[in-house]
């Protein structure tokens, strides 16, 4: 696997909230996740918000600083492990598993996550205080089933 590639190691949706929990499969759309809701969709959800995704590497370096974290906990629907995650920016497009996703902006630190931090202090996943530490929104193009194992391939921006 080079950096151009990676895979789903989790698939994670909530009725609304954090932490997000594994499922072994939800279906992608434009509308989102199926199974899976926002809070207050002024600033989660929508079409160009309909994914969030982070990386698994990016959590463990996080783990090791002492912040309570894990796949879920951030808010993130997809987390994925293998991408070299500072190319990850707006206007990257992405083929995960069958499904097209073009990444559409950094997610801006919720409050809702500061439990996660040994600090409470969620600004160490801010793309403004700390560049290539952010989660990700996505738009989605189609429609298909995403599940743990999935391939995550960059193919352009």
């Amino acid at each position: 696997m080079d950096s151009n590639s990676g895979v789903i190691v989790s698939v994670n949706v909530s009725p609304g909230g954090v932490p997000k929990l594994p499922v072994p499969a939800a279906r992608a759309s434009a509308a989102g996740l199926e199974g899976d809701g926002q809070r207050d969709r002024r600033v989660h959800g929508g079409p160009d918000r309909a994914l969030c995704l982070y990386s698994l590497e990016r959590l463990e370096a996080l783990q090791r600083e002492g912040h309570a974290v894990a796949p879920g906990t951030m808010g993130e629907n997809l987390t994925i492990r293998g991408l070299e995650w500072d190319a990850i920016v707006p206007g990257t497009h992405l083929r995960v598993g069958t499904v097209d996703i073009e990444i559409t902006a950094f997610a801006s630190p919720c409050k809702s996550i500061r439990p996660n931090f040994a600090d409470a202090d969620s600004t160490r996943v801010s793309q403004v205080v700390h560049p290539g530490w952010s989660r990700v929104y996505a738009r989605v193009s189609g429609e298909g089933e995403l599940r743990a194992g999935d391939a995550v391939i960059l193919v352009g921006r």
